[in-house]
Formats: structure tokens, C-alpha cells, sequence
């Protein structure tokens, strides 16, 4: 990486560094799963990440106002009857997270503004269609309430979790899935396994690319241009970054080898300042990238490094942001017992706003609704304004055409005997139910009296009388 060209940037003397030990989250038993995911996701609300726990799977979520050390007994998500895997905040909701796990299954949380008093177990809705583990789960960027989730299985699945169905399936699939991205108005997405595959929803797959010679696991985003930008090893096993054109992928736009390690490169993309931090698992540093239309299109720009390797990653959306710092990204760097965000800062001696650092960006609102997606309507994120700071909203009822499932916690299935139109029953099947029903009170008499002489020597042995 030669720095002999000073080239003319204003992120060119970007740096990093470690908020304070305060602000920093610490006794966090992050998760010991053998699985290339970030285990952390943030947004300007919340910080959520997997951790160990017995009987299951789960995840800590806090406020990102509750920094210093976390309470041994802090209210965990616990839904998961297997290790959580991935977890992903809705980009339209700063209340709504999802999660995926071993246990075949992802789940749509809904998560109060106020911290956790109690176990969070009880999710908005559940969706089960793999039949093995579920290892992604990814929010559409523009259209609301559109989830897709890929498993050990090899299958695709994309929901609509305002009803919990699934809109489209995709089994199409031979290999281990390593990581999805969607582009920037989710009118594609790109499928890395052994390659790479661009996938419009609803139809066939499209263009195939082998960017990377190496065995080991790649990943792949969009930029903001269209291209893609990828990570993953050489034959050699040497760590390489690329950019490719989709249009073309005779030759990448640029191919640089970096280091020697047997870390997956995790990249996570500002499409504002189109900068790309790498950070590797296991490495205990952050490369960042500016890519440009100049040769050689991806320029190196610095590296933030500290003493201890990083268990995962959560990058903040530019809307959490500082204005008022130049502070253009923020990321969380999971170590093995606590959390430390890290600011990436623009040095600039001016208190004003700095327009040229903070174009409009992608807000809350989606820029669309399921039906209209479906329809094959694509649309650009709807942008905010950053002058002034963002202030996330309170948490908020979706609005929706119709009931919507994200809107409150559903009610639950069993019904009671006074909903049956019983009118409507033949009289046969009305007998045979009703018989059933008295065979059934039958039943939970004979065991509550079982219950009460059980517990009457119970406390007979409890007081000493036997």
C-alpha cells in the first residue's frame, strides 16, 4: 500500500479513536459461536449483542445512554432455543430488530425504549420455514417490512413480517450461503457462497462472479455506484480486496492483496463518504478505503488499531452519527467481555455545520409498501437531513393500510367456545365436541383433586406430622 502520491481527499487524514472507558460497555459475555457473523448490529438507539447463555439462544440489548458495566443480571432476549446466530435492526423502525438461529428459526422483536426490566421471550411473530439452521437475516433497505433470512439449508426465504409469510422462496441454492447484501434500493441482492450471484428477487439468478481464488469464506457488498466490492483470500491464502463492475466480469475494476491471515474480512460500507472499513475477526484493526473514479479506484486511506482482536463488529447507520464533531462513522468492536465504540472523525477546525461532509442521508421512512414491492416497484432510500443532528423518533405504531403484526403484539391463536358460530356446526360434530369439552373437565377435576391431596401431604411432611 504506497503512500508516496498525496492525492487530494477530504477523508485523507480521517483517524479513529476509543471513546472513553465510561462510555464503553463492559461485562458483556459475548457469544463463542464458531459462526462468521458480526454478532453485534447498532443503530442511534440501541446496542444489541449475542452473547453465551445456557438453555438456548440469546442477545443483550441496551440503550446505547446505558454505558459502564453491564449488571450480571441485566434482562436478556431469550426467545432462541439455540445459539442466535445473526441479528439485524429494521431500518424503518428503531424499535424492531430481527435474529436468526440454530434452532431453525428468525424472529421480529419489538424492543421498549426504556431498558429491559424483566426477559424478553416473547417475539412479535416467529417465522419457521428452514429446516436447518438459519444463519442470515438482512432487512430490505427502501420497503417496509420485507425480511430476508438464508439458512444452513441452503434456501432463500423473503418475508413479509407484517403477516409472517413468506413471499418468496428460493432453493436454487448448492452451497453453504457465507453472506447476502442488497443494493442500494433492494432491487437486488448479492448471494455469496463459493461465488458470487446477483439475484433479482422473483426470477432467475443472474450474473456469476469467482472473484477470489482462495477456499475461505468471501463477502460482498454493493456500492453506490452499482459496483461490488469484495473480500476473500487468494490460492495462497493472502487476504485480497476487490472492485468489479457487474457489467463486466472479465476484469476486476481493482485487486489488492493485503496480509497473511486466516480472518474473514468483514466490510462495512459508507455510501455518503463511499469509504469502506475492513475489519477482520480476530484482528485487532480497522483498515478503511475510500473508493473514487481515479485509479486505482481504491485508494488506502489509514489504519486504527489497538491492542486486542476484535470478536465482531456493529456499525452505526450515518443518521447515529455526531455532526457536530465531524464524526462521519461510529463502530462497535466486540472484544471477549465488553464493547468499545470507536469514532471515525474528520479533523476540521470549524464548529459549523460542514455540508460537504454530511450529504442528505437515508432515514426512517420506507420508501415504499410490501404490495408495491411485490408489484415490481423499486425505489431510491427516502434522504434526511443531518444539519442539526438526528433525534431518533419514540417508539412508534407502523403505519399500514391493514393490520400489521409489527403494530402490537398479536393475540394469541387458541380461541375461546364463545367465538364458534356453533350454529354453524353439523350436529353430529357439535355432539362429538361437546362430549370431548365434558371429557376434558372430566379430566382437570380428577387432577386438581390429585393436585390438592399431593400438595395437603406435602405440607403434612413440611410441618413435621409424618
Amino acid at each position: 500500500m504506497s503512500r508516496s502520491i498525496v492525492r487530494q481527499s477530504k477523508f485523507r487524514h480521517v483517524f479513529g479513536q476509543t471513546v472513553k472507558a465510561e462510555q464503553g460497555y463492559d461485562d458483556i459475555r459475548v457469544s463463542k459461536v464458531t459462526w462468521d457473523s458480526s454478532f453485534c448490529a447498532v443503530n442511534p438507539k440501541f446496542l444489541a449483542v449475542i452473547v453465551e447463555s445456557s438453555g438456548g439462544g440469546a442477545f443483550l440489548v441496551l440503550p446505547l445512554s446505558k454505558s459502564g458495566r453491564v449488571d450480571k443480571n441485566y434482562p436478556l432476549v431469550i426467545g432462541h432455543s439455540g445459539p442466535v446466530l445473526d441479528i439485524d435492526w429494521c431500518p424503518h423502525d428503531d424499535n424492531i430488530l430481527a435474529s436468526c438461529s440454530e434452532d431453525c428459526t428468525a424472529m421480529v422483536w419489538q424492543i421498549p425504549d426504556h431498558s429491559l426490566t424483566r426477559p424478553l421471550s416473547d417475539p412479535i411473530v416467529i417465522l419457521e420455514g428452514h429446516s436447518k439452521r438459519v444463519g442470515i437475516v438482512t432487512w430490505h433497505p427502501t420497503a417496509r417490512n420485507i425480511l430476508l433470512t438464508a439458512g444452513s439449508d441452503n434456501l432463500i426465504i423473503i418475508w413479509n413480517v407484517g403477516t409472517g409469510e413468506p413471499l418468496i422462496t428460493m432453493d436454487d441454492h448448492p452451497d453453504l450461503i457465507y453472506s447476502i447484501s442488497w443494493n442500494r434500493n433492494g432491487s437486488l441482492f448479492e448471494k455469496v457462497n463459493e461465488e458470487v450471484t446477483l439475484v433479482r428477487p422473483s426470477s432467475d439468478p443472474q450474473e456469476r462472479l469467482a472473484p477470489h481464488d482462495g477456499m475461505r469464506p468471501m463477502r460482498a457488498i454493493f456500492t453506490r455506484d452499482g459496483n461490488i466490492f469484495t473480500t476473500g483470500f487468494t490460492r495462497m491464502s493472502q487476504r485480497e480486496l476487490g472492485l468489479w463492475d457487474p457489467t463486466n466480469f472479465e476484469e476486476p475494476i481493482a485487486l489488492l492483496e493485503l496480509d497473511t491471515s486466516n480472518g474473514v474480512m468483514l466490510p462495512y460500507y459508507d455510501a455518503d463518504a463511499n469509504m469502506v472499513y475492513l475489519c477482520g475477526k480476530g484482528d485487532s484493526s480497522i483498515r478503511y478505503f475510500e473508493i473514487t473514479d481515479e485509479p486505482p479506484y481504491v485508494h488506502y486511506l489509514s489504519t486504527f488499531s489497538t491492542k486486542e482482536p476484535q470478536r465482531g463488529m456493529g456499525f452505526m447507520p450515518k443518521r447515529g452519527v455526531d455532526v457536530s464533531k465531524c464524526e462521519i462513522a461510529r463502530l462497535f468492536k466486540l472484544l471477549d467481555k465488553k464493547c468499545e465504540p470507536i469514532t471515525m472523525t474528520v479533523p476540521r477546525k470549524s464548529d459549523l455545520f460542514q455540508d460537504d461532509l454530511y450529504p442528505d442521508t437515508p432515514g426512517p421512512e420506507p420508501a415504499m409498501e410490501v404490495e408495491e414491492w411485490l408489484d415490481g416497484r423499486d425505489e431510491d432510500p427516502i434522504l434526511v437531513s443531518m444539519r442539526g443532528g438526528y433525534v431518533p423518533p419514540k417508539s412508534r405504531e407502523l403505519k399500514v393500510a391493514k393490520k400489521n403484526l409489527l403494530d402490537s403484539k398479536p393475540a394469541t391463536t387458541r380461541r375461546s367456545t364463545s367465538t364458534v358460530d356453533t350454529d354453524s356446526l353439523p350436529p353430529e360434530l357439535l355432539e362429538s365436541l361437546l362430549e370431548e369439552i365434558q371429557n376434558l373437565k372430566v379430566t382437570v377435576l380428577s387432577q386438581e383433586k390429585r393436585i390438592c391431596g399431593l400438595e395437603k401431604k406435602l405440607s403434612q411432611y413440611t410441618n413435621g406430622t409424618k
